[in-house]
This record gives structure tokens, sequence and C-alpha cells, in this order.
């Protein structure tokens, strides 16, 4: 049987799930106060910090979900999303409108990456 390992776990959620050499990410968010731009930009370093922890980077991603609180942010989430993602690793992706836990939040990521 392979090993799942799980981090930064609490009663509800882990962060980091692994299991085959694959890496899957919890939710992120930003801050609720920021604007779309901003909170996508805290969301991108999230996922940076927790694929760095879990031994890969933003090349392995495979696949991600954003969900918007209002579609009408999907050209500010992108203008980050695209100075972010590097160019030659663009991984599927996804995007629908959705409420979010709070309506404050605009933008949440999902992220399903290969280890390195």
């Amino acid at each position: 049987m392979s090993t799942i390992t799980r981090m930064h776990g609490g009663p509800r959620m882990s962060q980091i799930v692994t299991h085959n050499g694959t890496i899957y990410l919890a939710g992120q968010v930003g801050n609720a106060t920021d604007d779309v731009a901003a909170q996508t930009q805290t969301c991108l370093d999230k996922i940076d910090a927790l694929l760095a922890e879990a031994g890969s980077d933003k090349t392995r991603i495979l696949q991600t979900v954003i969900w918007l609180a209002d579609m009408s942010d999907f050209a500010a989430m992108n203008d980050v999303w695209d100075a972010w993602v590097p160019e030659g690793h663009t991984p599927a992706r996804a995007c629908g409108e959705a409420k979010l836990a709070t309506p404050d939040y605009r933008v949440e990521f999902t992220v399903i990456a290969a280890q390195s």
C-alpha cells in the first residue's frame, strides 16, 4: 500500500496531501480586505511556499481550479496569474464563479502538482 502524507492538518482539512508522487493543495485564499489582484498574488505566494515544502514548484503544476466570487474579476485575476505562471508550464485550468467562504474573499485556488 502506498503512503499518504498529510501536512498542516486540522480537524477539517490538510493544507497539503501527497500520494504516489502527486501533491494536492487545499484551497488557498488571500486577505479578505484586499482587492482581487492582491488576493490572487497572496494565493500564488502561498501555493509557491506549499509546493516547495512538498518538494515541487509551479513548473510541476498539473491542474489548477480557480473560483471567483464575481466573473467581472476575471481579467484582473488573469493579469496576476499570467505574470506568475511560467511560460511553457501552463497547467490544465478551470475557472468558475462561486460564493466563497465569506463575501470578502474574491478568489480561491486549488492545485494538483507532481513532486519533483
